[in-house]
Order: C-alpha cells, then sequence, then structure tokens
C-alpha cells in the first residue's frame, strides 16, 4: 500500500501519534520533512489554518494551504473546508509567539507536492487504489487519492446501474476503491464500476424463484429497471404507483445468462430510505487492464479497457 494516503488515514496511526507527542519529535519530523496528520481547529480571517498538535500550537499559512492556492488555481474553499477535519502537512519550522510558546509553522501545500512527486505522477491508467470521497456534484464523486490530491469520478462511472446523483452510492468521508481512468495533463479520471464484479458474479448471489430487494432505477412503458446490485438489474413487469427510487420487492421469475437478462415480479414498493451500502468489491488486484462484463456465452460484448 502507498505510504501517501487520504487525509485523515494518519491522524490515529501510532507512528503519526509518537511524532506529534513531543517537541523533540517534532523537530525530528521537520529535519525529514515527514508527512503528518492533525486536526484543524479555526480558519482565521486571513484564512491561515490553525492546526492542533497537542503538545503545541501548528499554523499553516494560507499559501500553504493546498497546492494552486498561491498561484490562483485553487479557490480558499479548498483551505476554509478543512476545519475540524485532518490535514496533512510538513513541519517547517518551529518558532516562539510573542509569549514565548512553541508554535509550529507547517505546509500542506508541500506535503502535497511530495505526494504528487512521489506517488501521483508514478500512477498509470488501470491502477487500482485506496480514495475518500470529499464532495458530491450531481456530475460526479470528488475522491482525495492522497493528501489532499482530489480527482474526479463521473457519475457515469461509480457503477453500471445507473443513478440520478452520486449521494446514492456515496457518502462524503467513505473510503473506497477506484481505477484509474484516465491521465491528461496531470488530471486523474477516475472509475469505480469495474471493481463491482461482472455480470456473473452479481447474479450468482440470486436464483430463480427467490423474493429479493431492489431499488426502482427507471420505469418505462415496457417495464421497471430493478437494480438487485450496483452492478446488476432487472427487468419487472409495470405496476401502479411504481416510482423511480422506491424500494422494491421483486420475485426473479427467470435468469437468462446467454441474454443478460433478469425477468422480476415486483410484489410491493414502498419508500427507500436514505442508507448508503458500503461497496462490496469482486476485484482484488491492485492493476486492471481489461473489465469484461458480459458473460462469455452472451449475445453482447461490454468491456472497458484502460489503456
Amino acid at each position: 500500500m502507498t505510504g501517501y494516503l487520504p487525509e485523515g488515514k494518519l491522524l490515529y496511526s501510532n507512528d503519526n501519534k509518537r511524532t506529534l507527542s513531543s517537541l523533540s519529535n517534532i523537530i525530528e519530523a521537520k529535519e525529514s520533512s515527514k508527512i503528518l496528520e492533525a486536526k484543524a481547529v479555526l480558519c482565521d480571517n486571513a484564512h491561515n489554518l490553525i492546526v492542533d498538535l497537542g503538545v503545541m500550537k501548528g499554523i499553516i499559512p494560507r499559501e500553504e494551504g493546498a497546492v494552486g492556492i498561491k498561484e490562483g488555481t485553487v479557490r480558499d474553499i479548498a483551505v476554509i473546508s478543512r476545519v475540524n477535519r485532518a490535514v496533512c502537512f510538513v513541519v517547517t519550522d518551529v518558532i516562539k509567539d510573542e509569549n514565548g510558546e512553541d508554535v509550529a509553522m507547517l505546509s500542506r501545500a508541500k506535503a502535497q507536492r511530495k505526494c504528487i512527486e512521489n506517488y501521483v505522477n508514478t500512477l498509470t491508467v488501470g491502477d487500482v487504489i485506496p480514495a475518500r470521497i470529499t464532495h458530491l456534484e450531481a456530475f460526479g464523486a470528488f475522491a482525495d487519492i492522497g493528501c489532499g490530491v482530489v480527482a474526479l469520478m463521473p457519475i457515469d462511472a461509480i457503477s453500471i446501474s445507473r443513478i440520478e446523483h452520486p449521494r446514492e452510492r456515496f457518502t462524503v468521508g467513505m473510503d473506497i476503491k477506484a481505477v484509474i481512468k484516465s491521465i491528461e495533463n496531470g488530471r486523474i479520471s477516475l472509475s469505480h464500476k469495474e471493481l463491482l464484479g461482472t455480470w456473473e458474479e452479481n447474479a450468482s448471489n440470486f436464483n430463480a424463484g427467490e423474493t429479493v430487494t431492489g431499488i426502482v432505477r427507471s420505469v418505462e412503458n415496457y417495464g421497471a429497471f430493478i437494480e438487485l446490485t450496483p452492478n446488476l438489474a432487472g427487468l419487472a413487469e409495470l405496476k401502479d404507483g411504481v416510482k423511480v427510487g422506491d424500494k422494491a420487492s421483486v420475485y426473479i421469475k427467470s435468469i437468462i445468462k446467454p441474454k443478460m437478462k433478469i425477468k422480476l415480479i415486483i410484489i410491493d414498493t414502498f419508500t427507500c430510505d436514505d442508507t448508503v451500502q458500503k461497496p462490496v468489491y469482486y476485484y482484488k488486484n491492485d492493476h486492471i487492464d481489461e473489465f469484461v462484463y458480459s458473460p462469455v456465452q452472451c449475445e453482447k460484448f461490454i468491456a472497458t479497457k484502460f489503456e
């Protein structure tokens, strides 16, 4: 596993806690430019972050709050939004304040530059990496791939089953796995659906004759598509009152592997709760070249190539 993890992953590690337990350890970390984490407790009116190091106060000056702040390519919200959250940093200096108290000067931007140089720039398309969801928009999910460096996962890359908003799959702060989908001009795009299993892997969890729970994803004039898992949906006969977003109890009428179809009958529907389930990953390796979703004998061929 990489040493450059999404922010918050180091916070409670034994090594991080030991380093922040004394002034001498913090000075030692300064000499080695070691990446540490602590919680930001305040953003002052000049947008400097105040960080609680336990044994002393830490200050991240505004221009050191994130890569791009100094250059004007990143907005100050990147700093403001870190209050009450973990921030990564390297110690750049230890000084005395006006009261004679020790204060550590910190740089989050330098920690991010180390991460970019030694980790992000080494990633290739198809690499499977840990990530942490930072915020959600209608068009996709943003995820921290290391030291607060953020990449976008478009909504259509989240799962095979279509969703209306990423909040149906993720919550802010959720730890996930992601695949590097593309790298263009230093910008990384992520994917997720290739890790959630093939049609056959997902369908193997169900049998004809069972009644299971699903989510109504779309209602057409010929039937309703019911999601059984994020990478598996079946078509149900229409029933009055069925709405997109409803949970549904469905009877599995048949599973037709060569056609990649599951025929369902809706037994009942009820209002969907807002509980987001943690993703279940079928793919366990750290790199993927090609993901073939469709079964071997299927009439359709559905695949993703990472190249």
